[in-house]
């Protein structure tokens, strides 16, 4: 999973690893116009943001809304090396998002009344380039619609998290920095208040989160608030990480301590108060399902936003799921066939019972979970050059995942190269290690790192030649269906320590099918918390912690858990009718650089790119 995407803008944080696929797709980001400096401020992306556009209409909108897109997401504009808007934070606000609507319309608009023409450009890299805009400002723009400022309380994007993230993508290498940086903090408090009066405001409209989100939430609050200021990553990130000398770094904490002691400690004490008296007390319980369906009433047409949002695909619900039952029984039949080889059970819920209660085959520290996480990575490194013809300069390294977050997150996660230096990271959740399978993790570190996350988005970072968006922007079927199939190629390319790591990867595998059904059950069917957790139970390895840790994540990320399978069974489906077609003619590597060689592509845009490198082969 890449770095906690989401389409709730104002969990910025968690959106950069995606670049900002879906940053303005649902509600909290920022707006465009208070951010900008004078319009003389050189920007870095002059000639890059329509780099290899041809059409002069094309290249012109290319231009506007990549310039759009800095303007409205600051911090990631940060990490890209674009520092014009290194002073703002932005306004998430649900009146800003509206103002936001508007504006993506517009370009929609431009976008659109190329249509017509696109047939006769000159060049087919024009004719994916127009598709792929207006894919992504259609899908955005219906997913508006959920409104999600409004209600959506969530542990893996909210105010805590969110703002611990902010002096990693702020990278301060001169006093200048440091002084951005001060200003930023300086405007977080207002924007945890914005975040109070819309939920208050959704609150009145009946537009409330569920009640175990809102619990874990409440619990990180209370756990950071407990904690003595000195130990907030908001102060220990920038004295670990600013590239000052002593006495610089010292003037940045010194700077940045009342900020957060003051302003800020009380910002997020009110917002816990807004969740412990006014949010838990209305939050839906009980009976009332926990996810979309629960206010389908309110929000009509949001879950079928949300599909198309994450799969770029106008998929139905029940299609979904019943695509994820027949995975489900498939991987099922596999499961307990090598289960069988290994431990001599023919029963897969006594297979699922050994993987789960058999203390030898989980980790007993948390070095051994990092050093196993960091040994299957050389490993891939050692291997990718036999298996792709492009690879990226950037590169991955192993990170823990911070403790303010550990306890109430999934178990591990992406975050891609910056422009400052800071290399591809392969976070780890190394709290709780007994609870974590020695047989998951090789599969893990090849979905998040190489040669899955890493490889696919730092080579797309480095695809100089494509405009801007096209290089840090992407479609989530693409990017995390490319995550699962490198999951299965580790096994192609020897990468599997033995059985027992690919029963490993055949539970990776079931898990991302139980996400079809899950999602879907959750948020078009009514299903609740626990018929979600039992079902995942019953069809996947998953320690019971990171059961009810992922089924929460679908809960208030709806649409999101659908792009690996979607996505994956795309990819394969192409490499098999390639292979076919070709028959010895057909080359992993050039079929691999033919999928990675245009960024994250839409399903249709890949599936002309794929027939595009048939025709070459032939």
């Amino acid at each position: 999973m890449l770095r906690r995407m989401s389409c709730s803008p104002r969990r910025f944080a968690l959106v950069l690893s995606l670049a900002s696929l879906l940053l303005l797709g649902c509600g909290r980001a920022t707006t465009p116009g208070s951010g900008a400096k004078p319009p003389g401020a050189a920007s870095p992306w002059k000639g890059k943001a329509a780099r290899g556009v041809h059409d002069a209409e094309l290249a012109a909108l290319a231009r506007a809304h990549w310039q759009w897109r800095m303007q409205n997401a600051p911090v990631w504009a940060t990490t890209l090396g674009d520092r014009r808007y290194d002073d703002k934070l932005g306004d998430g606000s649900w009146r800003a998002a509206e103002a936001r609507q508007k504006e993506r319309l517009a370009l929609l608009a431009r976008a659109r009344a190329l249509l017509p023409r696109a047939p006769r450009f000159a060049h087919a890299r024009d004719r994916a380039t127009l598709a792929l805009l207006v894919g992504e400002l259609e899908a955005q723009a219906g997913a508006h619609r959920c409104k999600m400022p409004l209600w959506d309380v969530d542990p893996r994007g909210n105010p805590l998290t969110q703002f611990n993230g902010l002096p990693r993508m702020h990278s301060v290498k001169s006093a200048e920095h440091a002084r951005t940086l001060e200003a930023r903090y300086r405007l977080v408090p207002a924007a945890i208040r914005r975040e109070i009066a819309d939920l208050r405001h959704g609150l009145q409209q009946g537009l409330v989160a569920n009640a175990e989100s809102v619990r874990r939430v409440i619990a990180m609050l209370r756990s950071e608030l407990a904690k003595p200021i000195a130990r907030w990553a908001l102060l220990t990130t920038p004295k670990r990480r600013a590239r000052l000398d002593d006495a610089g770094r010292a003037r940045l904490v010194v700077a940045l301590e009342p900020i957060v002691a003051g302003p800020i400690r009380d910002a997020l004490r009110a917002y816990l108060a807004l969740l412990e008296k006014e949010i838990l007390p209305a939050a839906r319980r009980g009976k009332a399902p926990p996810g979309l369906s629960g206010l389908a009433a309110k929000l009509p047409g949001c879950y079928a936003a949300r599909i198309r949002l994450f799969t770029g695909l106008p998929l139905a619900a029940a299609e979904l799921h019943a695509t994820g039952k027949r995975e489900v029984a498939r991987i099922d039949a596999a499961m307990q066939a090598l289960g069988k080889k290994l431990f001599g059970l023919d029963d897969r819920a006594a297979v699922l019972h050994k993987l789960r209660s058999d203390p030898k085959l989980s980790f007993d520290s948390a070095a051994a979970v990092e050093a196993k996480a960091k040994s299957a990575l050389a490993r891939a490194r050692a291997r990718i050059a036999k298996f792709f013809g492009r690879l990226p300069k950037a590169d991955c390294v192993v990170t823990r995942i911070p403790d303010y977050e550990a306890k109430f997150t999934t178990v591990a996660y992406y975050s891609r190269p910056y422009a400052d230096g800071k290399p591809g990271e392969y976070f780890i959740n190394v709290s709780e290690p007994t609870t974590r399978p020695r047989y998951e993790a090789e599969a893990l570190a090849y979905h998040e790192a190489i040669p899955g996350h890493h490889l696919q988005i730092a080579i797309a970072q480095e695809l100089t030649e494509m405009p801007a968006f096209r290089r840090y922007s992407g479609n989530s079927a693409f990017v995390e269906g490319w995550g699962l199939y490198a999951e299965s190629l580790a096994d192609e390319m020897g990468l599997y320590s033995g059985d027992l790591d690919r029963l490993g990867m055949l539970s990776y595998d079931a898990w991302r099918a139980t996400r079809l059904v899950v999602d879907t059950g959750l948020h078009a069917m009514g299903w609740s918390r626990k018929q979600a957790i039992d079902y995942m139970t019953a069809h996947s390895a998953l320690a019971s912690n990171n059961i009810s840790n992922e089924v929460d994540r679908y809960i208030v990320w709806p649409g999101q858990a659908l792009s690996y399978k979607v996505g994956q069974l795309e990819i394969k489906r192409l490499r098999a009718d390639a292979r076919h077609k070709l028959g010895a003619r057909f080359s992993l590597p050039a079929f691999h650089d033919a999928v990675l060689g245009g960024g994250a592509v839409s399903l249709p845009v890949l599936r002309q790119r794929v027939a595009a490198y048939l025709a070459a082969s032939r």
